[in-house]
């Protein structure tokens, strides 16, 4: 090797090692810059209480949660109520939301994180924006790819893929703003149904049950005259007895109803609510309930409204050879009681205004045709004729 050659490599390994120099100088510059993030608030400081709308959009689907009159409701759905708690818990956890580990990326590189904004492909984020009452965009948010902890210790078998601890997310469209979040955001979806309160009415002390379905032969009615009272089946014919196993459940049928979703824009020839089986319940609270059952949606599910009304008390009778000194808690014990009850018709008068889907399973004992409360009549056998009297 002459002079000549050992320079020029010389010169390669100098230059080599400047451009490595520069290169772990810049990332570590980069790194530092970065570090100082993790701890910090991934959206920043603004004002939780200014916030009156919530966009989620992912894919092509839209959802608006908007606060009106200080309730929060849920736009596609007609504006019926929103889960307060359900809202207030995310915007918590948006305003505490804290960089666990900055990611440095490229626009390149944003699909592989699903951070590519919404739209019809793959690879795209989910879009959150938080807005003021004007409409005004106040914080951005742009939920990306979920990342997963590994088991510790796999088991060999399968099935040891991890679980979900944390979120890539990238906050007012910036790329310097990418980063890991603790948090998942796994119900943060656009779907209405998902955002409904599911405060709904509840049907307690039923004193009578009236089913009047299309076919009048199928209708019936039953009453019973206390709370644990026997039912019994309003004018019954001579031969109909009421089977008491058959009907047990018919006073508890709505104690618990649920819905899954409510119809924002109801059309009469889809839901059969134009000609409904419809269901009256009185209770010994005087409340009465007028639910009516249009037809199914699907296999799981019936078009369903409600209207409720009440006569509640005003004043308390007083008992016989009451004391005066049980009249302040007795009449202490009726004011409770007249207030748990008016709030209880504000809240489930709110109801009427809606169309809902109700599971199927809410009215299977509702719906059973008359013949079907009946006890089952026994055939009588003939009596068999001889041959020798043939």
């Amino acid at each position: 090797m002459n002079r000549k050659q050992l320079t020029l490599i010389l010169v390669v390994v100098v230059v080599v090692g400047a451009v490595g120099l520069w290169v772990q100088s810049r990332n570590a510059a980069a790194f530092k810059t970065s570090e100082g993030r993790m701890g910090q608030k991934a959206l920043g400081t603004f004002d939780v209480n200014s916030v009156a709308r919530i966009h989620i959009r992912h894919g092509t689907n839209d959802l608006n949660l908007v606060k009106l009159q200080d309730q929060w409701v849920v736009r596609e759905r007609g504006d019926y109520p929103a889960n307060f708690t359900q809202i207030s818990d995310f915007l918590r956890k948006a305003y505490e939301l804290k960089v666990v580990q900055p990611v440095a990326v490229g626009p390149s590189q944003l699909a592989r994180l699903e951070l590519a904004p919404p739209g019809p492909g793959a690879q795209t984020g989910t879009l959150v924006e938080l807005m003021d009452a004007g409409g005004k965009v106040i914080k951005t948010l742009l939920l990306g790819k979920k990342h997963t902890r590994q088991a510790a210790n796999p088991s060999g078998l399968g099935g040891d893929e991890g679980w979900p601890d944390g979120r890539y997310i990238m906050t007012d469209n910036q790329l310097p703003s990418v980063c890991l979040v603790s948090e998942t955001f796994s119900a943060l979806d656009p779907k209405p149904d998902q955002w409904l309160d599911k405060d709904f009415f509840k049907v307690e002390k039923v004193r009578s049950v009236e089913v009047t379905f299309p076919v009048a032969t199928n209708s019936w009615k039953l009453t019973r005259e206390t709370e644990t009272g026997e039912l019994k089946l309003v004018e019954a014919k001579p031969d109909e007895k009421l089977d008491a196993t058959k009907v047990s459940g018919i006073p508890n049928a709505l104690s618990y109803p649920s819905f899954n979703d409510v119809v924002a824009h109801p059309n009469a020839a889809e839901t059969g609510l134009d000609k409904p089986t419809i269901a009256q319940l009185d209770t010994f609270d005087d409340f009465h309930y007028t639910v009516k059952i249009g037809n199914k949606s699907g296999e799981d599910n019936y078009f369903m409204t409600v209207a409720v009304n009440a006569t509640l008390p005003k004043e308390r009778a007083p008992g016989k050879d009451e004391k005066k000194e049980q009249k302040a808690q007795l009449d202490k014990e009726f004011k409770d009681k007249v207030q748990r009850l008016t709030d209880k018709l504000t809240q489930e008068q709110r109801c009427a205004s809606y169309t809902y889907l109700v599971p199927k399973w809410t009215f299977d004992t509702l719906l059973k045709p008359r013949h079907e409360l009946l006890v089952e009549k026994k055939e009588e056998k003939k009596p068999e004729v001889s041959k020798e009297e043939t």
